[in-house]
């Protein structure tokens, strides 16, 4: 289905300790995550925050186990900081992925995101840009994108749950006022699940923007109850909204027949946010793994 040397399969390692929440997984070291990634059949991988930063230690880490970094999250505040503040830290970040040999840098508009608040309800809540806010995030990535490209890097925009990029609507207005070849766009189906949208409709509307995939199931049961009772995004993960392909409600055979009909190239990183002790991750890795082995053929 899908050309072996075009496209890289990895994993992130949100499903062993979380960012957001660092008492997700604390118990659970770098060298175990790596490792159970390896063991479970991924090359590539995101970084976490117990990856080192020292690039040469990090990379012999990852060489051990035939790893590579396919990028790293990359939170912007175009909209809550002046301009340079962001530009000095994606600077920093960019050379960090250029060291370690990542094509994309992942990137998300996080000046008015409620994705890191516990106590706020994701759907009623939701942030909505103004005008002046949509041109402010699109100028700002657009400068993003022209020094990503300094390095022959590529920005990737992950469109988001509790931010102003989340829906197919906003997915389709931020695709329209940047320029292709400063921004691209991250597709993610667990995200778009989670919001209502169509996954197939975005991939096949903006198929020559997606330069990076996130492979991230849903639970319907889980994800109902946040809308039902005002959950949070945090309290959504902590609860199991999210899981790895083949333990949710997403058929991803149509998207991966899609993906490779049209010739997909670059990483597809499974990711999928959950609590450890809830979700063992090598479990769940191998769960993945084996499901995009039978239904993607790689």
């Amino acid at each position: 289905m899908f050309n072996p040397n075009e496209v890289k399969l990895g994993i992130a390692p949100i499903g062993w300790t979380n960012d957001d929440m660092p008492e997700l997984g604390g118990e659970n070291t770098f060298e175990q995550c790596i490792s159970e990634m390896a063991l479970a059949g991924f090359t590539g991988t995101e970084v976490g925050n117990k990856y080192p930063r020292d690039t040469k230690e990090l990379k012999k880490a990852l060489s051990l186990r035939g790893l590579e970094i396919a990028s790293a999250w990359f939170s912007a505040h175009l909209t809550s900081a002046p301009l340079q503040t962001t530009v000095d830290a994606f600077i920093k970040h960019r050379d960090f992925l250029h060291e370690m040999g990542s094509k994309v840098i992942v990137v998300s508009e996080q000046g008015n995101s409620i994705q890191g608040k516990m106590e706020t309800p994701l759907f009623p809540e939701k942030p909505q840009f103004t005008e002046e806010e949509w041109q402010t995030v699109a100028d700002g990535l657009n400068h993003l994108g022209e020094l990503a490209n300094e390095k022959d890097m590529s920005l990737v925009y992950h469109h988001h749950m509790g931010t102003g990029v989340q829906t197919t609507e906003e997915i389709d207005q931020l695709m329209e006022m940047t320029d292709p070849k400063l921004v691209s766009l991250l597709y993610d189906t667990g995200h778009l699940v989670f919001s209502g949208e169509e996954p197939l409709h975005v991939l096949e509307k903006h198929f020559s923007r997606i330069m990076h995939v996130h492979l991230k199931d849903v639970r319907a049961d889980v994800a109902e109850r946040v809308k039902s009772e005002n959950w949070s995004f945090l309290t959504a993960v902590k609860e199991g909204a999210f899981t790895v392909p083949g333990d949710g409600q997403i058929d991803f055979k149509p998207i991966f027949e899609a993906l490779a009909k049209r010739n997909y190239k670059g990483w597809m990183l499974v990711e999928a946010e959950q609590d450890p002790k809830k979700a063992n991750p090598f479990e769940y890795a191998l769960i993945a793994r084996n499901y995009i082995k039978e239904h993607a053929g790689i």
